[in-house]
């Protein structure tokens, strides 16, 4: 499968990486969450190539991640985070547990705190219903409503097809 197509696969873990499935894309979405807003800035703090950085700057707007405005104070324009952007910061948090448990040996590099408390921010996988912490062998995949059946016809929630 070409990478275009990726976009029409009915695939809920494959579609997006059309739009944030190479390394570039990660880091520019980290430094927004760290509270780099200025081109400028972005390219100061991951030394990406200027046409690369507008690419995946372009795409992040493309998809409704960032919108570009003017600054509250200057002129100068901004990137900032919509509310489909935030909803990508548990993803980042998932892959900064996975790496201090498996890539860190001396430790996490970085704290991510509750402001409110002394505790760590993680990710937890839980079932909506009961609330308890799920593991991956708990976890039943099944064809959902957006999945077509044989005759491209979209697969009905209720029968499970």
């Amino acid at each position: 499968m070409r990478y275009e197509e990726l976009a029409d696969a009915p695939c809920s873990i494959t579609r997006p990486l059309v739009v944030f499935g190479d390394r570039w894309t990660l880091l520019v979405l980290n430094n927004c969450f760290s509270g780099v807003r200025r081109f400028n800035a972005f390219h100061s703090a991951l030394g990406i190539s200027r046409n690369r950085l507008q690419d995946r700057l372009d795409r992040l707007i493309e998809h409704d991640i960032l919108v570009k405005r003017k600054a509250a104070l200057g002129a100068h324009e901004e990137y900032r985070l919509t509310p489909k952007g935030h909803d990508l910061y548990p993803i980042l948090l998932a892959i900064r547990d996975w790496d201090d448990a498996h890539m860190a040996p001396d430790g996490a590099p970085v704290r991510y705190r509750h402001r409110d408390c002394v505790g760590e921010a993680h990710v937890r996988l839980e079932c909506d219903s009961c609330g308890r912490e799920l593991t991956a062998g708990e976890v039943a995949p099944e064809p959902g409503p957006g999945l077509p059946d044989s005759s491209g016809v979209a697969a009905s929630a209720e029968t499970g097809r």
